[in-house]
């Protein structure tokens, strides 16, 4: 299955593992929860879905590469005990808490957090000393005399041996205790975590036009050579953080992330000329509403390749400008939520500078525990800072001006006010860019399949998507009108033929 569907059935597992009857007891007897195995090519985004997973069921994560460990930080260190038996002494050999184990602990009084899940990543390439262990574990869920805590499920990760050479093979006793799930690479899933990430626009444009390029893995005379999904979204945060400073990213560059030389060669080149068709097509005069009438005869007359890449352009700036009013709409959100409950408080009599503090704390305590238990991904964790820095904000200017109880709260809406100020100006902007987007694409193309393209890029895309939905935008919903009338008559038709061929 692709990693999408492998994420779905680990959350499906956990649910099931995890429910319980009337009396309490799991539906599914702890010694029957067998270990999830994920087997699959590197890079494809094994660690990433248990992150999500985690942050999306609000349970608890403690990932390890398990190559890192020794039998010692795997197991425990002995020690001896002095135990009595039928009235004599005798010296027992114990063993110390399992570090990998004493993490799910860890993690447990640090967050409160009673369930949870074991991520044991590259589980077939353990030592030699602690392979044992290693089945045990899977077998039994125990380190020794230590056992993984009742609410906490096991996920390993492993790769197939023709991606590495080091790897274990499982025993069939193994294999009959676990719940193996084998995941495929697919780019259409990628470009969908892709898009929801932000991922730079030439990554996407090159490999819609090179799909072939997504994940390569080969041999040759010259060694091993590979392309993988993580490569491109490292590669993609580079070329951002690049462009920020002033910064080419040549060939040498894009080889150190994708390690396929002739791959690296192709999109240096793809790079090279997006960059320039971003000068010479003047995309932010696009989204402007000003672009001269020489730029529409031009990208009319262009090869397909080059339609492509313009339109890739438009639409990675589109996704920018749809970002920022999702995000500080997603803000205002939750400020929202939080003066609401600084409201209620001083209507159910506290003070307006403790009800203020008291949810300042709270919110707080909830980024501090979404960090500890790894739910937060660098989105929001920057919405998390960006709500705790207005919060302070406000808790500052409230301390500063002193107002009257009675004025507190009005004083409250008048700073979230500019909020509110912000979130209208970046929807209008973002939605001022679509219709000029769409009005020069309309003019250059009218309703062909380049057309056809760039809407669904707008209907797939995170965060262009999710502006449509909330904010509109005439000229979108009137051309996904007529695809689908076209859909709905190319579907009609065939269903006739069909028909006549069955009659005949």
């Amino acid at each position: 299955m692709n990693i999408k569907q492998a994420k779905t059935e680990i959350a499906n597992t956990l649910r099931a593992y995890l429910a319980k009857d009337a009396q309490g007891n799991y539906l599914i007897p702890t010694i029957r929860q067998r270990p999830v195995l994920l087997m699959g090519p590197p890079g494809v985004g094994k660690t990433q879905i248990m992150e999500q997973v985690a942050a999306e069921m609000r349970v608890g994560l403690v990932a390890y590469s398990i190559t890192h460990h020794t039998r010692q930080s795997a197991v425990g260190l002995p020690f001896i005990e002095n135990r009595t038996y039928d009235g004599e002494t005798h010296a027992v050999t114990l063993y110390t808490m399992s570090e990998i184990l004493a993490s799910v602990y860890e993690l447990m009084e640090k967050t409160g957090l009673r369930q949870g899940m074991l991520f044991l990543d590259e589980i077939n390439c353990v030592s030699e000393t602690l392979a044992p262990m290693m089945l045990q574990f899977l077998q039994c869920k125990t380190f020794g005399n230590q056992a993984l805590p009742e609410g906490w499920i096991i996920v390993a990760a492993g790769n197939p041996p023709e991606y590495n050479k080091s790897v274990r093979d499982f025993d069939v006793v193994t294999l009959d205790r676990v719940k193996r799930i084998d995941v495929e690479q697919d780019y259409g899933v990628w470009k969908e975590y892709a898009l929801r990430k932000g991922l730079h626009g030439a990554v996407l444009s090159y490999l819609d036009i090179k799909k072939n390029n997504f994940y390569r893995v080969e041999t040759t005379v010259d060694g091993l050579s590979f392309a993988t999904a993580r490569g491109w979204e490292d590669l993609s945060e580079l070329l951002i953080a690049y462009e920020t400073l002033g910064i080419e990213a040549g060939r040498e560059v894009i080889e150190q992330y994708i390690q396929f030389p002739s791959i690296a060669k192709d999109f240096a080149n793809y790079l090279a000329l997006y960059y320039k068709y971003a000068r010479t097509y003047h995309v932010e005069d696009i989204l402007k509403g000003a672009w001269e009438p020489f730029t529409v005869t031009e990208l009319r007359a262009a090869p397909f390749d080059e339609k492509l890449s313009v339109m890739g352009l438009v639409y990675a700036r589109l996704a920018e400008e749809a970002r920022a009013a999702r995000k500080q709409d997603a803000l205002t959100a939750q400020l929202h939520a939080s003066l609401t409950a600084v409201r209620n408080a001083i209507e159910g009599g506290a003070e307006p500078l403790s009800a203020l503090r008291e949810q300042l704390l709270l919110r707080q305590q909830a980024t501090r525990q979404a960090k500890e238990a790894h739910w937060q991904d660098k989105e929001s964790k920057g919405l998390s800072a960006a709500e705790l820095q207005t919060l302070e904000g406000y808790l500052h200017a409230l301390e500063k001006e002193a107002p009257a109880d009675s004025d507190a709260m009005d004083m409250l809406r008048v700073l979230f006010s500019k909020q509110v100020e912000e979130r209208s100006a970046l929807s209008e902007q973002a939605g001022a860019c679509l219709d000029h987007a769409f009005a020069f694409l309309e003019e250059t193309f009218g309703d062909s399949q380049e057309m056809v393209i760039f809407v669904t890029e707008i209907t797939a895309g995170y965060d262009t998507s999710w502006f449509v939905e909330n904010f509109g935008c005439d000229a979108y919903f009137r051309h996904n009108r007529e695809l689908l009338f076209d859909d709905t008559s190319r579907r009609i038709r065939e269903e006739i033929s069909q028909a006549r061929r069955t009659a005949l």
